[in-house]
């Protein structure tokens, strides 16, 4: 135990450093060793990360905190910094520090003729890892907090970090923004906790629920405290893992470089509410209206974003989309109640994803940083090693067998088939259908890009296979794809599921839902794979067989296809009914308010005042006659008024 929890807070603090040395000492020792040392000291994190899983593994995932320092004391309430170890923080801190590493080796190659200063983006990329190191390990929700605003820092810093384009700026400030809005939710809810358990440890919180499962709220009507609780908990999650209504700030983050994409979308940020959900499951399990409300979000959102992945033309958007529906899958999950299909999906789902935007991010270097699909193609000749690498993601994201994503949807598919949840049929039902969706925008983007004739010579002429810094660790999540469902299924839900998880995820008695999908119809069970296959077969036909299809279907269903590539018109209803009346009113107490009222009036006062002296001025004449007589007229007054008063 005390050889894993070294090797835990060397895995954690390992990036810290990193932060420190490159951010602070960037200027002084250069781009190159900034770069050489952030590296080193995310693979010495790595490293340590898995040896830790390794040791706890062995001996049985069996809950501990690591001691770091006292943090807060304020009269009785008393917040002490320390690493919460158990399973779910193990496995999720050696999946980040592996993705994280290879980004960072993968971003040498990919900024390598960058002109802005390399050592800040390196900075930048160890303290988002760090950020999220201290999410996942936290032990209690203030320490969660700080983590969940670290990564959103960490997020600005990085997607504009061409702060020089007018784009970026404005992509960043979104992010921010939109994810303040959601984290306002997430605040009141941690207040709420605190208020009714006392506490904002998780152990003593998770102890004192079955106390107050009957607490109620009185407002608006009466409503049961653990679902307000669990209801504005999974709001802070809806804008950090950019589920439906808080989903716009994702695709503009695609303005950042594709590392930070690849960063974001596999294993940082967007992660977070769905380990939030996990990690607070024990107190979840028992808010079943709240649990219906994850499944119609979630649901929903995996069939929005497969419909407007469908017809996006920039390939890192068209990946980025893919992102939110995965999210929504692992959301119908803990809506179910299979937190533990949840983890799985998103630890499958880092590897093939982190892929997917690293391949991505081959070919548009391979054609010198051209985004858009519709001016490439045949490019597998030229580029093969990420041809291979990007059919192997897609397979994965498609749940193709035997992929990682085939075990990792399909069984919260068939989680949400069995549950006996009300929103669970609603949630298998969208989910299916975007495992068609999902295949037939993925295998859109390996034509479009790959396949059929050059559409820009110059580009075509000009493409070349990235070098090993990048190609390296592509390849290496490449076997993560094909692997890592195989690997994990038996710990994550099979037969050792319990054991490995330890407590670290609840279920409540009276939910079996892990035995239960168990149980799943073998017809049920091979609908989403049908379904991804027919998607591939689709996709086929209108872009390799009938290439004329795809338009001859956007003119006759224009209006249709309008309002996907318009996002289903999210950005706009925003700007009409928020940004707008918001500017219309900023304006008001600008310029009506501000300059009118507050500057108008010591203004007005300063101009009466000059207006008063020059008038009292021209009393002033000079003449010692007027100023003698002046001084009679004021005596004659002065004695009449005493004569007349006596």
């Amino acid at each position: 135990m005390q050889t894993a929890s070294c090797l835990f807070e060397i895995a954690v603090f390992a990036p810290l450093v990193g932060f420190l040395t490159a951010g602070m000492g960037g200027r002084i020792i250069g781009d190159a060793l900034s770069q050489a040392l952030t590296i080193i000291l995310m693979l010495i994190a790595s490293l340590a990360a898995i040896g830790a899983l390794l040791i706890e593994g062995q001996g049985g995932m069996v809950t501990a905190l690591v001691p770091v320092a006292d943090w807060i004391q304020a009269g009785n309430f008393h917040v002490a910094w320390g690493l919460r170890m158990d399973a779910l923080s193990v496995s999720i801190v050696a999946m980040v520090c592996v993705v994280s590493t290879l980004v960072h080796v993968y971003s040498t190659g990919y900024m390598a003729h960058e002109s802005m200063p390399r050592f800040r983006f390196f900075s930048y990329l160890s303290l988002f890892t760090f950020a999220m190191l201290m999410l996942v390990t936290s032990n209690d929700l203030i320490q969660l907090f700080f983590g969940w605003e670290g990564v959103g820092l960490a997020s600005y810093l990085l997607i504009g970090y061409w702060y020089t384009r007018p784009s970026a700026a404005a992509a960043a400030i979104k992010a921010f923004v939109v994810n303040r809005v959601a984290d306002l939710f997430f605040l009141v809810g941690i207040a709420l906790l605190y208020v009714e358990f006392g506490t904002v440890t998780y152990d003593d919180i998770f102890a004192m629920v079955p106390a107050h499962m009957n607490d109620v709220y009185h407002l608006f009507g009466a409503h049961r405290a653990i679902e307000v609780i669990c209801m504005l908990l999974f709001i802070g999650a809806m804008g950090k893992s950019a589920q439906l209504f808080l989903h716009t700030w994702l695709p503009d983050a695609m303005e950042g470089p594709t590392p930070v994409s690849a960063l974001i979308h596999a294993a940082t940020m967007v992660t977070a509410g769905v380990f939030l959900m996990a990690r607070m499951s024990p107190v979840v399990e028992f808010a079943p209206f709240t649990r219906d409300f994850i499944i119609l979000i979630g649901a929903t959102t995996c069939f929005f974003a497969a419909t407007v992945g469908l017809v996006q033309p920039d390939i890192k958007r068209t990946i980025a989309y893919s992102t939110c529906s995965q999210l929504g899958y692992m959301f119908v999950a803990v809506g179910v109640g299979a937190y533990q299909a949840a983890m799985f999906h998103l630890t499958t789902h880092a590897f093939f994803k982190a892929l997917l935007f690293l391949g991505a991010g081959c070919v548009i270097h391979a054609v010198h940083d051209e985004q858009d699909m519709f001016r490439m193609g045949g490019l597998w000749r030229k580029i093969p090693v990420t041809y291979v690498c990007m059919w192997l993601g897609s397979l994965a994201l498609a749940g193709i067998f035997p992929f990682a994503g085939y075990w990792s949807k399909d069984a919260i598919l068939d989680a949400a088939w069995m549950s006996p949840a009300t929103m669970g049929t609603y949630g298998w039902i969208m989910g299916c259908i975007t495992a068609f969706l999902t295949a037939l925008y993925s295998w859109r983007l390996i034509f479009l890009v790959f396949h059929g004739k050059p559409r820009d010579a110059h580009l075509h002429e000009g493409a070349h296979e990235s070098p090993i810094s990048m190609t390296g660790p592509v390849i290496l999540l490449g076997f993560g794809a094909v692997l890592g469902g195989i690997l994990l299924a038996p710990l994550y839900i099979g037969r050792d599921q319990v054991a490995f998880w330890n407590g670290a995820i609840a279920n409540a008695p009276g939910n079996d839902i892990m035995d239960m999908m168990e149980h799943a119809p073998a017809l049920i069970s091979l609908v989403p794979s049908i379904a991804a296959v027919g998607g591939i077969l689709v996709a086929y036909v209108c872009y390799m067989l009938r290439p004329e299809i795809p338009g001859a279907m956007a003119r006759a269903l224009r209006p249709l296809y309008l309002f996907l590539l318009n996002k289903w018109y999210f950005d706009e209803l925003y700007d009409l009914i928020i940004i707008r009346p918001y500017r219309a009113l900023a304006r008001v107490l600008w310029k009506d308010v501000d300059e009118g009222v507050v500057e108008g009036i010591p203004e007005g006062l300063a101009r009466m005042t000059v207006a008063s002296a020059g008038q009292a001025v021209k009393i002033q004449t000079g003449s010692i006659a007027v100023y003698a007589f002046t001084m009679l007229i004021g005596l004659v007054v002065l004695l009449s008024t005493m004569l007349l008063t006596h």
